[in-house]
């Protein structure tokens, strides 16, 4: 290396990539959170479904904080998971609830989170204090 030159490393395109899909990901749902609080439209489904409108609410806000979590390094992983488990309550809900349920970005958004969710896993891991797995060359 020349003097003086600087010693830091450039991303990868891994890295890249998975913030790409975080932010991507984080723009949909802070969307989506806004629509949630918003009312129009959402007020109707959500009455649909019947369990009253504090559920709209409450979606909103997981939303909302997974979409900043996403954009928080250290929370990510968790952020990840916790918008996949509300794919999974939007999915079944259109599904098997809603009369004409549109079950696709749910199920897609699903598929992104969860698999964001894997890449991400040291990261939670690491926030949960749990210890990752020997690989097989340990044994």
């Amino acid at each position: 290396m020349p003097e003086g030159a600087s010693a830091t490393r450039s991303p990868s395109i891994g890295t890249i990539v998975v913030w790409i899909v975080r932010v991507a990901l984080a723009a949909e749902f802070l969307y989506s959170g806004y629509l949630l609080f918003a009312g129009g439209h959402t007020e109707q489904t959500f009455a649909e479904i019947g369990l009253g409108q504090w559920l709209r609410y409450v979606t909103g806000v997981l939303e909302v904080g997974g979409a900043i979590g996403l954009l928080v390094p250290r929370l990510g992983g968790p952020a990840a998971l916790l918008l996949a488990g509300v794919m999974v309550g939007a999915s079944v809900t259109e599904l098997f609830i809603l009369t004409n349920g549109g079950p696709v970005l749910p199920l897609v958004l699903l598929i992104v989170c969860a698999t964001l969710a894997w890449f991400l896993q040291d990261q939670t891991r690491a926030l949960l204090g749990i210890e990752p797995p020997l690989d097989d060359e340990d044994y």
